[in-house]
């Protein structure tokens, strides 16, 4: 039984790494839930009163500590009422989704005619908005629309944004290589407050982006420019070039991603920022 004295022991040795390993992961993974979906305000805030707490009893201020276990719990609640939406997204990404299961090949020709589609469309001024969702699921979303399944075809694409139709002013959802659903409702951004100046599409890809971690690409009615929502943020106005080197990061494809920062400017427009 020696050889089992001997698994004991190296176990032993390793078990802490091991423990400290596993914890920081966790820390990491959380961090990196948070800070997408800008709910660092909330650690900030929570970390902070730990931190009073800590110096309060360190330094033996009793007063303080008194008015803090008084407090305290109802700041937490305070909290946790005004970051409520935060908490929200928070347990949404918990969710996580089937990945792509297609070649890398297939899915950069379907991407490719998504985007054809949105060049089309753009230079019509034709209103366009396709999600592509990553890992945390959107059937509710899908739910929203009607029913596509279809392969993905540029010209099924124009036809459902070009005409006035009842799945015109939805979006498509592109999933598992598929035109899942089509005529799709978004949420709104919480931050419409600060883009005044962007129209109901623009505000709903945002939306999306805010309550998932998908990708929307977007075609304005109005103008015609193409842009992209992710991660809560927007990037307006993007070269079809750019909004294709982007998607290929985004949808975990960066080694078909071309490298270079030529390249990049080759599609790059003056106009193109971020919002």
């Amino acid at each position: 039984m020696a050889w089992l004295q001997n698994l004991s022991a190296v176990y032993n040795f390793i078990r802490p790494v091991l423990d400290i390993a596993i914890i920081a992961f966790l820390l990491y993974k959380t961090w990196e839930l948070l800070a997408k979906t800008h709910a660092l305000q909330l650690v900030k805030g929570a970390g902070l009163l730990v931190l009073i707490f800590i110096i309060s009893w360190f330094l033996k201020l009793n007063t303080l500590q008194w008015v803090l276990r008084i407090l305290g719990p109802g700041l937490f609640l305070t909290i946790a009422i005004i970051f409520q939406p935060e908490l929200r997204r928070i347990i949404i990404r918990l969710g996580q989704g089937k990945l792509f299961s297609q070649d890398s090949k297939q899915r950069i020709g379907e991407l490719e005619a998504v985007v054809s589609a949105a060049q089309y469309l753009s230079r019509k001024k034709r209103g366009m908005l396709a999600v592509f969702p990553r890992k945390i699921d959107i059937k509710n979303i899908i739910d929203t629309g009607t029913i596509i399944d279809s392969d993905i075809s540029c010209n099924l694409i124009e036809t459902i944004f070009e005409f006035d139709g009842p799945l015109h002013d939805g979006a498509i959802v592109i999933q598992y290589g598929k035109i899942a659903a089509a005529g799709c409702f978004l949420p709104l951004s919480e931050q419409k407050t600060l883009f005044n100046n962007l129209g109901t599409r623009h505000l709903a890809s945002l939306g999306m982006a805010e309550h998932s971690d998908a990708v929307v690409l977007i075609v304005s009615e109005e103008s015609g420019a193409m842009s992209l929502a992710y991660d809560s943020k927007l990037e307006y106005n993007l070269s079809s070039y750019i909004v294709t080197q982007k998607l290929k990061g985004l949808l975990a494809l960066e080694d078909l991603v071309e490298s270079g920062q030529e390249k990049m400017s080759k599609g790059k427009k003056d106009s193109a920022g971020e919002y």
